[in-house]
């Protein structure tokens, strides 16, 4: 265990209100790191506990093995967890990722971690009704230990490093499986390159959800009208900056697009062919001091008609 230990007598408000006053949570109530739990939790980590895992910005400190599990336990999750955990800070940690930029955005962005292959069912990881709400031990105290993490060890603290404007719930917890049994194609971790049967941890710069309601579609061109629409809202990073839109679908729809003959490498074509916003949607001022600075390739050969959010 690492030497900077603190001890405390009293209950577990005690314990709350000591860890608030330091600001090492997220305003929520901890359970107690004791050196019993951090144990256990270093027994499934299956690495050194002073190993290190990643170095968290914007403070650029190293967090080890032992530090994920003092988050971890504060978070509320079980042992089990841990390696999910490691996978999803090796992600974050990847220069792709954009950590920093995550961390101290202007933006309301934050982690959002996609779990495929066995290791979902066996912690208990919520793929269906709910997956992204509340009741999910697993799906709500992963991405809150994760949160915590960037919190107590990367320093991101709301209204010092982390400038999010007015933030948002995500920013709490963000993580769920993929519905691999109700989806008509092959899953994330599969289309990517991986088997089956091996367990993968996909992470993503997220902003907040948006809810797609379509009780009347009965085919699949008419699914990915109301899709493409809610794609090409101006507004969103993913307009002004480029990005990747992450589309989620229910197993009802999933099974209209599937029998209507589109396989997913068809929805994504549709979609990237047919999201796109008219330029006069978007005011002078953005078009000239935003998209043409932050985006000039869309202009190389004149104004576009119209602009795609990917």
């Amino acid at each position: 265990m690492e030497e900077n230990q603190v001890r405390l007598e009293g209950d577990e408000e005690t314990v709350y209100e000591y860890f608030l006053s330091k600001g090492w949570t997220d305003g929520l109530p901890v359970i107690p790191p004791t050196i019993a739990r951090i144990e256990a939790f270093l027994a499934q980590a299956n690495l050194a506990s002073d190993e290190v895992i990643g170095v968290i910005p914007p403070q650029w400190a190293e967090l080890t093995v032992e530090k994920l599990a003092v988050n971890a336990v504060m978070a509320g999750c079980k042992p089990e967890y841990m390696p999910v955990l490691i996978a999803a800070i090796e992600g974050m940690c990847e220069p792709p990722f954009n950590l920093y930029g995550v961390q101290a955005t202007t933006n309301p962005v934050g982690p959002m971690l996609v779990v495929n292959g066995p290791v979902g069912k066996r912690i208990g990881l919520r793929a269906d009704t709910g997956a992204l709400g509340p009741g999910w031990r697993a799906n709500v105290t992963i991405g809150r230990a994760i949160r915590l993490v960037l919190l107590n060890v990367g320093g991101g603290t709301p209204g010092v490093m982390d400038r999010a404007t007015q933030g948002m719930p995500g920013k709490l917890f963000f993580c769920f499986a993929e519905n691999e049994e109700a989806s008509p194609w092959e899953p994330f971790h599969v289309e990517k390159g991986y088997s089956a049967d091996t367990s993968t941890v996909t992470v993503v710069g997220a902003s907040g959800s948006l809810n797609l309601i379509d009780q009347g579609s009965l085919d699949a061109e008419g699914l990915l009208k109301t899709f493409a629409s809610a794609l090409a809202v101006i507004g969103t990073n993913n307009i002004f900056f480029g990005g990747d839109p992450v589309l989620l679908i229910s197993p009802e729809h999933g099974d209209t697009l599937s029998k209507g003959g589109f396989n997913k490498l068809d929805v994504k074509e549709h979609l990237f062919n047919s999201a796109c916003t008219p330029i006069e949607q978007f005011s002078r001022d953005n078009v000239e001091n935003v998209l043409m600075k932050r985006r000039p390739h869309l202009f190389e050969k004149g104004t576009p008609s119209c602009i795609r959010p990917i």
